[in-house]
């Protein structure tokens, strides 16, 4: 009766349904994985984000990790290399695509700390930044990596526009000690040209990663639902052809 479980078509048919099923749960777990980084992310930017603003020299130090600093808010004061401005391009806020403005900032002690000024939407020039000594308070950011997929900035020559803020790229430029974190600004004083909006903070929302976890998991109930139903379909099917048969045989005669 079960003999046609084992036949290759039907071996080939378990063997899809282990591995859809092994997959699938896979995803789902790695979908909750997904949401207790995003959980443990949201937590840090809540801790943080509106915290008093510290001096920039006590809080990012030699032996600072930039993960366990990222998004305190500083105060820096300095000048601005307004030549050396950095446009970080392909960028969006509020539904609007546009561009960051990056602009060294020479601290009195010689060393320089990149200040992303805000957002401009595209066909705007980025204003002049704020002349003499400026007051800024920003929000400690760990410089920025290529992911996969995304566009990569030349290798060499100094850079005016780039896809992202990758410190030891673009400090070879300067000719200074540059931080090793940057910060985005949110206040300065002067302040800066209302042209430039400063970055929102952001999402801090959970996402739909336990949504899509709940649905990988359905999916893969759903596939031994299917096998279970194929399975007792087919034995049906063959004890309906058996009862055929056993009426169908002749009966012996004396």
């Amino acid at each position: 009766m079960y003999r046609f479980l084992f036949t290759p078509k039907w071996i080939g048919f378990h063997l899809l349904v282990v591995v859809g099923i092994v997959t699938m749960v896979n995803l789902g777990f790695w979908q909750l994985e997904r949401l207790d980084d995003r959980q443990a992310f949201n937590a840090t930017v809540e801790a943080r984000y509106d915290a008093a603003p510290r001096p920039v020299g006590d809080v990012l130090t030699a032996s600072t990790d930039p993960a366990d600093v990222e998004w305190i808010p500083v105060i820096a004061t300095g000048t601005y290399l307004d030549d050396e401005t950095i446009r970080v391009v392909n960028r969006s806020q509020n539904g609007r695509a546009g561009d960051n403005v990056v602009v060294p900032l020479l601290l009195a002690n010689g060393d320089v700390l990149l200040v992303n000024r805000g957002f401009i939407p595209l066909g705007l020039e980025a204003p002049d930044a704020p002349d003499g000594e400026v007051a800024v308070a920003g929000r400690l950011r760990q410089s920025q990596e290529r992911r996969t997929g995304q566009l990569s900035d030349p290798a060499e020559g100094d850079l005016f526009e780039v896809q992202r803020v990758d410190i030891d790229r673009l400090a070879p430029q300067l000719g200074s000690a540059v931080l090793p974190m940057y910060v985005d600004a949110y206040e300065s004083r002067p302040a800066d040209d209302p042209v430039i909006e400063p970055v929102i903070q952001p999402d801090v929302s959970d996402g739909p990663h336990l949504s899509y976890a709940v649905q990988w998991f359905l999916f893969s109930a759903a596939v031994a639902i299917g096998w279970v139903l194929a399975v007792r379909k087919s034995i049906g099917i063959r004890q309906r052809e058996l009862s055929v048969s056993e009426e169908r045989e002749p009966v012996p005669t004396a």
